[in-house]
């Protein structure tokens, strides 16, 4: 008991401090405004921390500092509005998205291809930038050629912020479908695809590092499924875009959760692909290029989404009214899908403070689960420590490498979409969401995935709780001063406690010395 003690003084301490806190929280407010201000510190904490985990995850593992981590938490939110209010543009971009990637699924084929050429230094130099530059001239002359519906950011009647406004509403505004005229169906296809193969060659040929080259089926599985995708979605185009106008919102919400998760996953194995890989020996450099990317990735949301703000529509699953509403119970809740239900006389929105908390525990018992009790887990963890051992071993640890920098920005992707419908979509919410996320982990652990998830709610808590007393008021003992903290000083709090915990712990709380 005591050993237990011993080792875990800073987590038991940790959870005495945030109890004490609690207590002392829950004596100046009612019992309602106490229960719904905690779920909402739990529900902000949940968002924190999906962006949080990704970032530890890839941080802790790879060493890589990802300051692009909250511009791919917004690229993710306006991936699930587009599923959900315009599924037609969806469809339209699933064949591009999909042929663009089909070429970097093979870049576990391209280091034998290079093996087998044999080239002048002057020519392997050259080569590499002549075969970019083809790729980026074909990219350049199909994409904006290529049909796709979309909205216009100069019409307002036609803009993003008034079809997210019809959406909200449960009406859509009529759309027209978009033809090949430019080019041809076949040769937009195959010039994409070579296009995509072409520049993922010339990339992987800046990697000079010598690989044993294994070649097998498995190495055309990921190229097979993109190509599937891309003939479905070119295809099935009209067919696919009325199914999904017709799917119930519950469904259609499901399908937006999926693909932007999965876009994360394809944009971070292509980050790490192209441009993390050959600088992991340069952290100044990736700071430097994940900057760059978090900027370019700003201005590219704003040319294709506009600038203004605008909502996404919440599932029907959780967007019920009507006279049996809030519901009084979870069996009621059931019943109607009451977006409210009555806990101790307060109305609790359940998405907000009661979906959203739940997805964040499984994820962080999935990920737990998953680095700790299989065997990718414990591959990710021994080529952390030892890479070339481990591909001594017959395992492609850039594989790996590459898998966890996507699962990292998958998780912060899924942060995005389930935050849109609570927080609504902006420009600048990835910047805010990171700067939380990075607090989070100051507190916690920067390379401490369970730190993360516990910075994440104490950064949610201290929030909120703020917010809440600057609405009612602090009284002062022994004075009749009723102290309101201004809104200012509900970021000021959590850099406070930051800097109070740095001081003492400077690896954090759950952190280990390096």
């Amino acid at each position: 008991m005591n050993s237990f003690i011993r080792k875990n003084i800073v987590i038991l301490v940790a959870v005495l401090i945030m109890a004490a806190f609690l207590i002392a929280a829950s004596q100046g407010m009612e019992k309602q405004d106490f229960v719904i201000t905690l779920l909402r510190g739990l529900a902000v904490g949940s968002i924190t921390f999906l962006v949080a985990s990704g970032f530890s995850l890839i941080f802790g593992l790879l060493d890589v500092l990802n300051l692009a981590h909250g511009t791919l938490f917004m690229i993710g939110a306006y991936m699930g509005w587009t599923v959900v209010v315009r599924p037609d543009t969806f469809v339209d971009l699933l064949t591009p998205l999909a042929l663009i990637v089909s070429g970097f699924a093979l870049g576990d084929v391209y280091p034998a291809l290079a093996s087998r050429i044999r080239l002048g230094l002057s020519m392997k130099r050259i080569l590499p930038w002549a075969l970019i530059l083809v790729s980026i001239l074909l990219f350049g002359w199909i994409l904006p050629r290529y049909p796709i519906a979309i909205w216009d950011v100069e019409n307002y009647a036609q803009s993003p912020v008034t079809f997210a406004f019809m959406a909200d509403s449960g009406a859509r505004l009529p759309v027209m479908p978009a033809a090949f005229t430019e080019v041809t169906m076949p040769s937009s296809f195959i010039g994409l695809l070579l296009a995509s193969i072409i520049g993922a060659f010339g990339i992987s040929l800046f990697d000079t590092t010598p690989h044993t080259v294994r070649l097998s089926w498995k190495n055309f599985v990921s190229i097979t499924i993109a190509l599937v995708v891309a003939l479905i979605g070119l295809i099935f185009n009209d067919q696919l875009s009325a199914y999904l106008y017709g799917l119930n919102s519950n469904w259609l919400f499901f399908i937006a959760v999926l693909v932007a998760t999965l876009s994360g996953v394809a944009l971070g194995g292509l980050m790490e692909a192209t441009l993390i890989r050959p600088l992991y020996s340069r952290p100044i450099y990736q700071l430097m290029l994940t900057l760059g990317m978090s900027a370019i990735g700003i201005e590219m949301v704003r040319a294709i989404w506009g600038r203004p703000e605008f909502v996404m529509p919440k599932p029907a699953f959780f967007n019920g009214g009507g006279e049996a509403c809030p519901a009084t119970n979870f069996a009621d809740w059931w019943a109607n899908h009451c977006s409210t239900i009555l806990l101790f006389d307060g109305r609790v929105r359940v998405y907000n403070e009661i979906f959203i908390p739940l997805v964040g525990l499984v994820v962080l018992i999935s990920i737990w689960i998953l680095l700790q009790r299989t065997r990718l887990g414990m591959i990710i963890r021994a080529g952390v420590q030892d890479s070339q051992m481990v591909e001594a071993l017959g395992i492609n640890v850039r594989r790996v490498f590459t898998m966890v920098f996507a699962l990292g920005v998958g998780l912060a992707a899924l942060g995005g979409v389930l935050g849109a419908p609570s927080t609504g979509l902006s420009n600048v919410m990835g910047e805010s969401l990171l700067l939380n996320a990075l607090i989070a982990l100051a507190i916690g652990g920067l390379t401490s995935y369970p730190g993360a998830a516990l910075g994440s709610v104490i950064v949610g808590m201290i929030q909120q709780f703020i917010i809440k007393y600057g609405q009612i008021g602090i009284a002062i003992p022994f004075t009749e001063i009723i102290f309101k903290p201004t809104p200012p000083l509900v970021p000021a709090s959590t850099v406070m406690l930051m800097v109070i915990v740095l001081l003492i712990l400077p690896n954090g709380l759950l952190g280990k010395k390096e």
